[in-house]
């Protein structure tokens, strides 16, 4: 698709010392699409998810606006893909000092042989001190998709940082939202559905309810706030139907 309109690039915080670094592509399908990445501020700086490649320059930009790249100790991500990873190597790079993290089967399977950092191979509940956050991993193979899948827990924030859950097409123009964003999200899943759907699905997502986070950290489109607890349980009751 050719690029008509130029990316356009913000950040914008969505709890304390959280940021949302958004980048929106308004070519990239009809209505636009839109990634988000992560920066958690504290004396372990960590970035969530990287951004395709092509973008590491944009999204470095903007984190440069916060503090200096060099200053990353922890660049980590939900899964193996393009827009979750792409710029690893970049910003492992810029910021000398850092590391990859993911889960233990990312780490076994792609992350030590795609890149020379030794990854930080996280296990289901192991917890990662930056300062004042604790970041507690969650491991959710196959939800939505990919063996190695995962999301942090931010205790000190209640934020989830939910990847590719809840996903929402268009530009996400606003940094946090409070309203309704499943039946967004799940009329662009059911275009393309791009779920695993595996027998576990339920247990997961119930295990991520539990935790009763209350910034919802998405991946693509705006953060949300509220309960969300209820709102998983309510995408868990979508995914059950046929």
């Amino acid at each position: 698709m050719n690029q008509t309109h130029a990316p356009i690039a913000s950040i914008h915080p969505i709890a304390a010392d959280t940021y949302r670094i958004h980048i929106a592509l308004p070519d990239l399908m009809p209505g636009g699409f839109s990634f988000n990445q992560y920066l958690v501020v504290d004396e372990m700086p960590l970035l969530f998810h990287t951004g395709p490649k092509r973008l590491f320059g944009l999204v470095r930009e903007q984190i440069e606006t916060v503090l200096p790249v060099s200053r990353l100790r922890y660049i980590a991500f939900s899964h193996v893909e393009g827009d979750e990873c792409g710029s690893l190597p970049e910003f492992l790079a810029a910021a000398p000092g850092s590391q990859p993290v993911c889960s233990q089967v990312a780490a076994m399977t792609s992350i030590g042989d795609l890149v020379d950092v030794t990854p930080l191979a996280m296990a289901d509940g192991q917890e990662l001190d930056l300062g004042r956050h604790q970041l507690v991993w969650q491991s959710t193979p196959h939800l939505p998709h990919g063996w190695e899948c995962g999301f942090f827990f931010d205790k000190t924030t209640r934020t989830l940082f939910c990847g590719d859950l809840f996903t929402q097409p268009g530009l996400g123009e606003h940094p946090l939202v409070s309203e309704d964003i499943l039946a967004t999200s799940e009329a662009f899943r059911r275009q393309m559905d791009y779920f695993s759907h595996s027998r576990d699905t339920p247990r997961m997502i119930e295990k991520l309810a539990s935790l009763r986070p209350e910034v919802l950290a998405c991946m693509h489109g705006s953060a949300w706030s509220g309960d969300g607890a209820g709102l998983l349980r309510r995408l868990g009751e979508s995914l059950a139907q046929p």
